[in-house]
This record gives C-alpha cells, sequence and structure tokens, in this order.
C-alpha cells in the first residue's frame, strides 16, 4: 500500500469515527429519557481515536508533501549539476527554490570574485492573481550580509516583530513578513546566499523548509561556482585564442621566417615564411626536432644553437645553402634564446631571413651602376614622375675631354686605347660624384655632367662643379706622372673643361619603351662651347659661375682665376667672357 492510500485509508477512518462518535452522542442523549447511559469512556475514546487519525493524515500529508519537495530536490540537484552554463544554472536554482518553499520573491546573491561586492545575479517573484510579476527586487541587505558573513541560515517568521530586523528599512517600508536566507557554501568558502520572502503569510518557512533549502543550496553552490569557474576558463581561453589568433596573424604576415624551439630542440612554432623559405611544411615540422627540419644546414649552426642554450648567446650567421625544392639560396640565421618571466633559457629562436633575392638584386643595381648615374639609379621612381617634356631649372653643367685621341700613342690597340680612356673616364667620375654630380653621358673621350637637377639638388651647384673639375684636373696629371704605362708617362695635361650655369630643361627624352634623362638648352650648349675652345690643361668657366663661386674662391689662398680673351661662339650674338681657373700647386 504506497502513501497516497494510507493517507486517504486514515482519513476516511477518521472521518467515520467522527460520524460514529456523533450518532453515539446522539444516542446517549435519546437513552438519557428512559435513564439509560453509556459507559463514559465510550465517546471520549472515540474522540481520542478521531484526533488521533487526523493527526495521522496530517502527518502523512506533511510527510506527502515533504517526499515530494525531497524528489523536486534530488531532480533539479541532478539536472543543476549537469550544466556548466552560469546563467542557466542560476536560472534554473531559483524557479526550484521558489518551488520548494513556496515563498512569493527570491534572489541569488553572488559575490563578486574580484573586489567581494555582493550583487544580485537572479530575481524573481511569483505572479500575482492578474499574472503580474513584481518588478521592484527590495531585499534586506542586512540579514544577506549577516547570512554571508555568520555562514549560517536566518529564517524570521514575523520580520515585523523580529527584534533582529524590524527596524531595517526595507522590512518596514515593504512590509516583509516571512524570510529565510541560506548561505551558499562551496569548497569551505562562501560565495553568496539565497533569499526568499513573502509579505504577505507569517510563518511560512520552519525547520523543513529550512533543511530542505540547506540541502538544496549546498548542492546549488557546488554547481554555481563549478559554472563560475567554467565561465572564468572559457574567458581566458577566449582571450588565450583571441592572443594566439594574433600571434599567429603576426607571424603569418612577417616575413621572416620564425621558428621556435622547447628546450629539447622539437619545434614548437613554424611559421608561413618559414615554410615558404625551406620548402618544408608547418604539418611535418611541428613537434619534430630541429636538425630533421633544417638537415642540410644543421651542422653550421649547431654551435650558435649550443651557445644561446648553455650561454644565451645571440648569433647571426649567413650561408650559401643547397635545397632540393628551391635550389641555392643566400640565408641568414639569427639564432636567439627563449626565456621565461624568470630569465631561464627555455628554447631557440630561429629568424631566417632569404638574402637570395635581394643579393640578386643588389648585384642588377651595381651592374646598371656601371652603365648610369648612381643619382639616376637610386631615383629611379622620381625620374619616371617626370615624363616627356622636361622642366626648366637653373643647372650648372660641365663638359669634359678626358684626352684628346691624337695625344695617344699610334700604336696602341683598340683594347689597349679602351682600356686606358675607361681608367680616365674613371677618375673622372669619382670626382664627379664626390661633389654630387650627374653624370649625364659618356661621349667616346668625354664626359657630359649635371649639378642641380631635380636628382642632385645644391645650392652651391657652380661651387661643387669647379671642385669636382679641380680635383679632376689633379687625379689626371696625377695618372701621367705616376701612371703604370711608361710610355704613356708626361708631365703634360692633356684634358680639357667647361663649366656654365644657367637655366635649362631637364626630363626624359626618347620613347615609352627607350628613354634617357637629359638636360638640353643654351646653358648646355654654351659649357660645351667652353670645353672646345680651351687648351689642354685648361679649366675654363664663365663670368656667371665666377660670379657664383667668388666668395668661395676669395676663402682660399691656393685658387687662381685668370681672365681670357672674349670668345665668339655659335648661337650667341655677344662674345662671352671666359676665365681660366686653376690650381697655383699645379700651374
Amino acid at each position: 500500500m504506497n502513501s497516497e492510500e494510507i493517507l486517504a485509508l486514515t482519513l476516511q477512518l477518521s472521518s467515520r469515527t467522527e460520524q460514529l462518535r456523533k450518532q453515539l452522542y446522539n444516542q446517549s442523549q435519546h437513552l438519557r429519557r428512559y435513564g439509560v447511559g453509556l459507559p463514559l469512556h465510550c465517546l471520549s475514546k472515540l474522540k481520542s481515536i478521531q484526533e488521533e487519525l487526523q493527526t495521522l493524515g496530517e502527518r502523512i500529508q506533511s510527510q506527502k508533501i515533504e517526499l515530494l519537495q525531497l524528489r523536486t530536490l534530488s531532480k533539479t540537484t541532478e539536472w543543476i549539476n549537469s550544466s556548466l552554463d552560469l546563467d542557466q544554472v542560476l536560472n534554473q536554482t531559483m524557479d526550484q527554490v521558489l518551488q520548494i518553499t513556496g515563498a512569493e520573491r527570491g534572489y541569488i546573491v553572488l559575490k563578486n570574485m574580484e573586489n567581494g561586492t555582493l550583487e544580485v545575479r537572479v530575481a524573481r517573484s511569483m505572479p500575482d492573481s492578474t499574472g503580474h510579476q513584481d518588478e521592484s527586487f527590495i531585499i534586506s541587505q542586512t540579514i544577506v550580509e549577516r547570512t554571508i558573513e555568520q555562514g549560517e541560515t536566518i529564517i524570521t517568521t514575523n520580520a515585523h516583530e523580529d527584534s533582529r530586523f524590524m527596524t531595517q528599512e526595507s522590512i518596514v517600508g515593504y512590509a516583509l513578513r516571512s524570510i529565510i536566507c541560506v548561505p551558499l557554501t562551496s569548497r569551505e568558502r562562501i560565495i553568496g546566499a539565497v533569499y526568499c520572502d513573502n509579505r504577505f503569510k507569517d510563518g511560512l518557512f520552519g525547520k523543513r523548509e529550512k533543511r530542505l533549502l540547506a540541502g538544496f543550496a549546498n548542492q546549488a553552490a557546488i554547481a554555481i561556482d563549478n559554472a563560475q569557474l567554467f565561465e572564468q576558463l572559457t574567458a581566458a581561453l577566449e582571450e588565450v585564442t583571441e592572443i594566439k589568433v594574433l600571434l599567429d596573424n603576426i607571424l603569418a604576415s612577417i616575413l621572416s621566417g620564425v621558428i621556435t624551439t622547447d628546450a629539447e630542440g622539437y619545434i614548437l612554432t613554424y611559421n608561413a615564411a618559414a615554410e615558404r623559405i625551406l620548402g618544408y611544411s608547418a604539418s611535418m615540422a611541428l613537434q619534430q626536432h630541429l636538425r630533421d627540419v633544417l638537415t642540410p644546414v644543421y651542422p653550421q649552426i649547431e654551435d650558435a644553437l649550443n651557445r644561446a642554450y648553455t650561454e644565451g648567446t645571440i648569433s647571426t650567421i649567413e650561408l650559401d645553402i643547397e635545397l632540393d625544392k628551391r635550389g641555392l639560396l643566400n640565408l641568414k640565421f639569427k639564432v636567439s634564446p627563449l626565456r621565461d618571466e624568470h630569465n631561464n633559457i627555455q628554447g631557440i629562436a630561429l629568424v631566417i631571413d632569404d638574402l637570395t633575392e635581394l643579393n640578386k638584386r643588389d648585384a642588377t643595381l651595381a651592374a646598371v651602376r656601371r652603365y648610369l648615374p648612381p643619382a639616376m639609379v637610386d631615383n629611379i621612381k622620381s625620374i619616371q614622375q617626370l615624363g616627356f617634356g622636361g622642366k626648366s631649372r637653373i643647372i650648372t653643367a660641365m663638359f669634359v675631354e678626358v684626352r684628346s685621341f691624337e695625344s695617344f700613342p699610334r700604336n696602341l690597340s683598340p683594347r689597349e686605347l679602351m682600356e686606358l680612356l675607361n681608367t680616365y673616364h674613371t677618375l673622372g667620375s669619382e670626382a664627379i660624384q664626390s661633389y654630387a654630380g650627374l653624370i649625364d653621358k659618356y661621349m667616346g673621350n668625354e664626359i657630359m655632367s649635371i649639378f642641380n637637377s631635380q636628382l642632385n639638388p645644391s645650392e652651391q651647384h657652380a661651387w661643387d662643379a669647379v671642385q669636382a673639375a679641380l680635383r679632376m684636373a689633379a687625379d689626371f696629371q696625377a695618372m701621367g706622372i705616376f701612371g703604370k704605362i711608361r710610355q704613356l708617362q708626361s708631365d703634360k695635361p692633356y684634358y680639357r673643361i667647361g663649366i656654365h650655369t644657367g637655366p635649362a630643361v631637364l626630363g626624359n627624352v626618347g620613347s615609352p619603351e627607350r628613354r634617357e634623362f637629359s638636360a638640353i638648352g643654351d646653358t648646355v650648349n654654351l659649357a660645351k662651347r667652353l670645353q672646345e675652345n680651351a687648351n689642354e690643361g685648361q679649366i675654363i668657366i664663365s663670368e656667371v659661375v665666377l660670379k657664383a663661386c667668388k666668395h668661395h674662391i676669395d676663402a682660399t689662398d691656393w685658387l687662381e682665376v685668370k681672365e681670357l680673351p672674349e670668345i665668339l661662339v655659335k648661337g650667341f650674338s655677344r662674345p662671352v667672357r671666359v676665365y681660366e681657373i686653376f690650381d697655383r700647386g699645379n700651374a
């Protein structure tokens, strides 16, 4: 027989006993008329039996309710411990607390794990007869704080008459009556409290509710604590994941190969650039020993690796290496120790740069520089932007005849003549470039140079050209005196130089497929005419150049300027005043 049947039978016996007692009482009243009475203890005995049956029924009913609560508690405990979603656990806990206690309102208050303040995480109220839920979340802060501080359940059956709390503002203003507050304890640590109250019923919470809610709170606290820990771990994992994604993106964007290892030399990090440079995939490299991935080069960097492990030394090694998938490469390895927060070496960071293409480019540029002026190579983009048509600009133009062809011995072979010309051109080019001059072109035994173009601007371009000419003259004379070829040795200078300053048009000439940066105009033509009118060993400058350089010349004690007869130049209506400038020591 189950509890339902026992309760029904008990209630039925109680009812029939009451009916029998009433019938006997009526019969006793009727019999008294005839002087007959029933035994005195008969009615009292029936009344006692009826009261005991009634008490038994109430006890069975109470146990039934408690059994139902315990079953609910068991199911709820099982459910909340199966979830790690904190909000889900808190809401389900609150719903079950209201169902177990019959409270009007319920709250879960948790301690903030960072600053220890109390926060209402869930608030719930039972709907009234109209279905409305109270949204004014007012609780007794004093009761909650005392419960958490003392770690004990607090119950008040009538808060208005409880001397402990009757003066509290929340109890007086909000007419709170029955209150129960249970601490949430997990791992011997109070993490919060469950608070329930009722404004209308006195004595709603008793020992049974205290026992049930305390047992439930113990299980709920563990579930809440686990959910909080899971929430923290999830947040930490998300943060770590974000950092890892960021690092992966950074590593992926780095053009250098990056490999990191642990203290045993096993690879932990291997970025996309390392895959590209070494031709070895990350999936094959990770968790492998460095020697198995860098087999061709490992013996040559092993010493640097060992010193990084043992001494914390940073080393840079540049090697030519033959790789199966990429051929001959020029690679630079930078070996550095990886240290932890205690400065202990925990592994190695290896940065790899592929210098192959860079070296090829440098070699190409070096070759180009042999045929083009360095300023033009360095500013190739600026030259391209000039387009065709050019721009007008004040420049200084210089023409140099390094040595006339007639002055060379007749018995020189063409190859020997070319070698000698190149020697002269080298000396001339070095002098021009040392004073920021731009070599426009080589014309047989002549050099045309420009000072103060868009590619080599200078505020003292005329003086730059004069200094370049003087150095060139000294170098040519030294070559004549100390030259390696005895039959060419001579004290006589053979160079002829002309310099003029004025406006010219500078820009690209040629076609879209083949173009050349140059200067054109009367300034260039006059500089050429001055060179043609110079005698061997002479540097001739125009009056404009002399005026631009006068304060520089006056500041020296080794330069001398001599005015020459005016010359008629084709294309000019008036004679041109010209001057010879020379170093007194070389005169």
